[in-house]
This record gives C-alpha cells, sequence and structure tokens, in this order.
C-alpha cells in the first residue's frame, strides 16, 4: 500500500516539524496515543474520524477522488 505510506510519511514529518510527541498529538487530537501510532505506522488499523482530527491538529488536508481523475 505505497498511497498509505506516502501519507503516514506526511503525518510523522508534520508533527515533527512541529515538535510534537505522539503523546502529544494524541492529546490535542483527542485520541489515542496507539491511533497516532498506528497512523504513522501505516497499518491502516486506524478509524478515519480520528485520522482527521490528527490531520486538522497537524494542519493538513485530507482529499479524496475517484480513480479515473
Amino acid at each position: 500500500m505505497p498511497e498509505l505510506a506516502g501519507i503516514s510519511q506526511a503525518f510523522i514529518e508534520r508533527r515533527l516539524a512541529l515538535q510534537l510527541t505522539q503523546e502529544t498529538l494524541a492529546d490535542l487530537a483527542g485520541v489515542s496515543r496507539y491511533s497516532v501510532q498506528t497512523l504513522e505506522a501505516g497499518t491502516g488499523a486506524t478509524k478515519i474520524s480520528s485520522v482527521l482530527e490528527i490531520a486538522n491538529i497537524l494542519g493538513l488536508r485530507l482529499e479524496l477522488s475517484s480513480g479515473s481523475e
């Protein structure tokens, strides 16, 4: 799943740029540290609502598009 790896890397890089620990990010986003860890690991086990909360705190925006675009 190369797409997940790219998303995971973007989240890691942004978190580090903001000098946030996984624990601090989790607290700010109102999710568990485990959610941040699984997102960064790219396992796909994180709820979409948690992904969106984490992205919001990091100032990231996720977009969806159809495969035909």
